[in-house]
């Protein structure tokens, strides 16, 4: 299979993964305040962490046991797409009326089936890459910038819309899911397993990526992955809204960043496409550990920019924000990934992914934007109550950066 060729497949691949989810996930917590459910924004967010618990580390099982990744990534997509459109059409027939219950369960179902695919689509990758003959640490991640490059064409073109605020938005991901749960047919077989002979009950369900946890540096590397993982949604689920209620002050009211949030925040994404391309060079030089906590103390810029800044003269705090951020989320989830993805043998490789997927969107992400919605609603009445509940955000990423550095032990096995 010519190289070239492969990588501007799978870079397509990953454009469209992303752009399905960057239609949304920036900019909901904003029509969900704006439609009168403030309130529940973070189990908007938090379900997506729910879902993740269990479904990527089921569909990884069945990945290596039973059906060829490529074809249940085209499926998951196509199932997610139908609830996604669902969603959108309940919004906008309800308008200003829609309540709790008349979308989060469509919108559940949606996510339930997205959530997988993010394991899927690098199974898929990974697995291309090595039948071409490939380095996956240096192959990767330029393939990765596309994913980012569609995560902010999608926000612009929600953006411009003027879906920012509505459930448009909904649809936006549908036809993009829809899109590329037929591409996910074209992409190379990924073959399951064909191991022969007794297996274990355990083996044959697919759950031996567990074992990693019996060795001590995967059982705190993966711990770690859950307590950061904390953090991911927090800003995705409330930047958005945060930066433009500084429209009620008429001293910020009609500046780019109020008017323009999805565009300003893309800057994150942007920021993202550059790092993606470091990480083979970090990785290379400093190891998993350094990596990682690099990323740990990003996070901690991440969140105490928000809370300094203002869209007016203190609008380049959140520009350093939007930048620092392609350092804390690449340097975590995709080295993470890459990580995995060495210490593993082949054949739990969907499993593991799974597994890492369970530990950081699932476990984590869904107590942490819980915590985080008790944390706004009680202080983000206010500016100077919305910087309050940004330094807490950051003081926590800070702990986990002190105790990450004094527990993990490096691998070099990433550099091989």
């Amino acid at each position: 299979m010519n190289n070239i060729n492969i990588k501007f497949r799978l870079m397509l691949l990953s454009f469209l993964q992303f752009a399905v989810w960057g239609a949304y996930l920036t900019s909901m917590g904003r029509y969900l305040g704006d439609a009168g459910l403030g309130e529940y924004i973070g189990w908007f967010y938090a379900v997506q962490g729910v879902v993740s618990i269990v479904m990527p580390a089921i569909m990884g099982i069945v990945a290596d046991r039973w059906v060829p990744a490529q074809r249940l990534l085209s499926f998951c997509h196509i199932t997610a797409a139908a609830f996604m459109a669902l969603t959108a059409y309940i919004g906008f027939s309800k308008g200003s009326e829609v309540v709790f219950n008349d979308i989060f369960w469509t919108y559940t179902m949606s996510v339930a089936f997205y959530m997988p695919t993010l394991a899927l689509s690098n199974s898929v990758s990974y697995t291309a890459l090595d039948k071409s003959g490939l380095d996956t640490v240096k192959a990767f991640p330029p393939i990765r910038v596309l994913g980012t490059i569609g995560f902010i064409v999608s926000m612009w073109l929600v953006d411009l819309m003027g879906a920012q605020a509505n459930s448009n938005q909904f649809y936006v991901s549908a036809a993009w899911g829809a899109l590329l749960s037929l591409y996910s047919l074209t992409m190379p077989d990924c073959p399951v397993s064909k191991a022969e002979g007794k297996r274990s009950i355990s083996s044959a369900l697919g759950l031996d990526a567990f074992r990693l946890f019996n060795q001590r540096r995967m059982m705190i590397f993966f711990i770690f992955s859950m307590l950061l993982g904390g953090a991911l949604q927090i800003s995705n689920g409330y930047a958005n809204g945060f930066i433009a209620s500084f429209s009620e002050n008429p001293i910020y009211d009609g500046t780019f960043a109020v008017e323009h949030t999805n565009i300003i925040i893309s800057l994150s994404q942007i920021s993202e496409t550059l790092c993606i391309l470091l990480i083979p060079f970090f990785l290379g030089r400093f190891g998993i550990k350094r990596v990682m906590l690099i990323a740990m103390f990003a996070w901690v810029l991440r969140f105490a920019f928000f809370g300094l800044g203002n869209p007016g003269e203190g609008v380049w705090l959140f520009i350093l924000s939007m930048i620092v951020y392609g350092v804390a989320f690449d340097f975590f989830n995709i080295s993470g990934s890459l990580f995995v993805d060495k210490e593993v043998p082949e054949n739990m490789r969907s499993s593991a992914q799974g597994l890492f997927m369970l530990m950081t969107n699932g476990l984590g992400a869904s107590v942490g934007v819980i915590v985080a919605q008790e944390v706004v609603n009680k202080f983000a009445v206010s500016p100077e109550g919305w910087s309050t509940a940004w330094y807490i955000f950051a003081a926590y990423a800070f702990v986990i950066g002190v105790l990450f550095a004094l527990l993990f032990k490096d691998s070099e096995s990433v550099n091989k």
